[in-house]
């Protein structure tokens, strides 16, 4: 049975909104969850609570039912949270002033109160050749991701067992689709429980440019670095930091529901369709703006879960379905981890999981990449459906960017679950062009929010093509497997 629409949500003032009822809905529900009110849904605040409040009654809304802890709707998770206190830090380099989110990103680990002075030096790519001598002293590397000649090679630890005060990592230039952006929204670690370092270790990011004004023939050295060559060793001065770091316990929950299946003989094998609620929440203002809305990122995705649940009210798929909504995904893909190592339903029904998250409609749907798309028969489930819509399917171009481990399917996919997740690829200049500028504006920056402009075809196409995924999975005969 193909899905049915439900009523019209409505209509959107003027030309720019979506033309048919269905994207209405959806788009309705994504303002919603993304506008200043909700304050971006950060994990551990009030914020996010509230949003999790509302997912949790169009859920009940819809029929489905609640397979959170205790029979509720919520999986709660307490959280330690560790934020640099801008107001109370400073840090200098080479006597020159690094601003906190702008120019240098850190990451907390440790005491209350950090004092570090020493000296700082560049190793270019941080590889086992270029750690020597750094006892005491501030190390500066080149690459983040980590190039492909270090794989499997940590480098902090590696620093750490020598001896040095710390590492920062620059951020490569070179990942032309995903191009470095700044600021950060704020420095800040959440764990589930933090391991603190045995001594303290500042743990960062440093802003290229700012690299570039602090080191001599700073910009020509980035450049030999995006073009692999090799990059020599130099000191920079001095490196003091004063360095407040605040310490909470905080608690966010996932939100979890299940539409109950038709068919008795399948009912040990549950489909979970995912996306995840949580964004930065407050951070360093952009242009005058601190909200970080998080629309596309991931409210939109969790508002076509709401939507879903909405079209097959009453009417079940063939197999269970979970709909997970996964908290602290920003921070790490806490939400998803905990729920695969803590699932609510028997570990062993759990038959796919389909996860939306990094999909952007801002050109025609004509091509898809699909992770996932070889490890189990999932595959022909996308193949058979992008068929009929006529899109073309791909498997990942860009292994660089490490996609399909940075998404809440991993998780349970690392535990040998088939998954799928999927990107609006490009195929020629204009979509290329919109997604890297979403990227460079937007990704992770305030101005991700409901004035993104969408192209409402291709949110309609992709929305369709996801429910056809969903209701394809779910009602299939054969066994969900993976390959071999």
């Amino acid at each position: 049975m193909l899905l049915a629409l439900a009523a019209a949500a409505p209509a959107m003032a003027g030309d720019a909104g979506p033309a048919d009822p269905d994207t209405r809905a959806w788009w309705a529900l994504t303002t919603e969850l993304s506008g200043d009110a909700m304050e971006g849904r950060d994990t551990g605040s009030a914020a996010y609570d509230r949003a999790a409040a509302l997912v949790a009654r169009r859920f009940a809304d819809a029929g489905l039912k609640p397979v959170g802890d205790n029979g509720g709707w919520f999986q709660p998770i307490a959280f330690d949270d560790l934020r640099v206190d801008e107001a109370h830090s400073a840090i200098t380099l080479g006597g020159k002033p690094l601003l906190l989110n702008r120019e240098l990103r850190l990451s907390p680990n440790g005491p209350r109160q950090l004092q570090l002075a020493a000296s700082a030096t560049f190793r270019g790519l941080c590889g086992p050749g270029d750690i020597i001598d750094v006892s005491g002293k501030l190390v500066i590397c080149y690459g983040s991701p980590a190039p492909p000649q270090l794989k499997g090679f940590d480098r902090a630890a590696a620093l750490q067992a020598a001896g040095a005060a710390g590492m920062l990592v620059i951020a490569a230039p070179g990942l032309a689709s995903e191009p470095i952006h700044w600021p950060f929204a704020y420095s800040r670690t959440v764990t589930f429980k933090t391991d603190y370092y045995p001594k303290p270790f500042l743990a960062g990011s440093l802003n290229p440019e700012a690299f570039a004004r602090l080191m001599p023939d700073g910009s020509s050295v980035l450049g030999k670095g995006a073009s692999g060559a090799d990059l020599a060793h130099a000191d920079l001065g001095q490196f003091v930091a004063t360095i407040t770091i605040t310490h909470s316990q905080t608690q966010s929950a996932n939100v979890l529901g299940l539409l109950p299946g038709t068919d008795p003989k399948l009912a040990g094998q549950v489909v979970i369709v995912a996306a995840h609620l949580d964004g930065y929440g407050h951070g360093e203002p952009v242009n005058g703006d601190g909200i970080y809305n998080g629309a596309l990122d991931d409210a939109a995705y969790v508002a076509l879960l709401e939507r879903l649940a909405q079209v097959r009210a009453g009417h079940g798929f063939a197999r269970p379905v979970v709909f997970a909504v996964f908290t602290g995904e920003e921070k790490g893909l806490l939400g998803s981890k905990f729920f695969a190592d803590n699932p609510t339903v028997p570990f062993k029904s759990i038959a796919a999981i389909i996860n939306l998250d990094q999909i952007r409609p801002l050109y025609p749907l004509k091509r898809i990449t699909v992770h996932g798309l070889h490890e189990s028969n999932l595959g022909d489930v996308v193949r058979h459906v992008a068929g009929v819509q006529g899109i073309d399917v791909q498997e990942d171009l860009e292994p660089e960017r490490n996609l399909l481990r940075r998404s809440d399917n991993w998780p349970l996919m690392a535990k040998g679950v088939p998954g799928l997740s999927f990107v609006l690829a490009t195929y020629d200049d204009r979509s290329q062009a919109a997604y890297v500028d979403w990227y460079k504006h937007r990704y992770h920056h305030p101005a991700d929010d409901l004035s993104t402009p969408i192209d409402w075809q291709a949110a309609r196409d992709f929305n369709a093509f996801f429910y056809r995924v969903t209701q394809e999975t779910a009602d299939l005969p054969a066994p969900i497997a993976l390959k071999r």
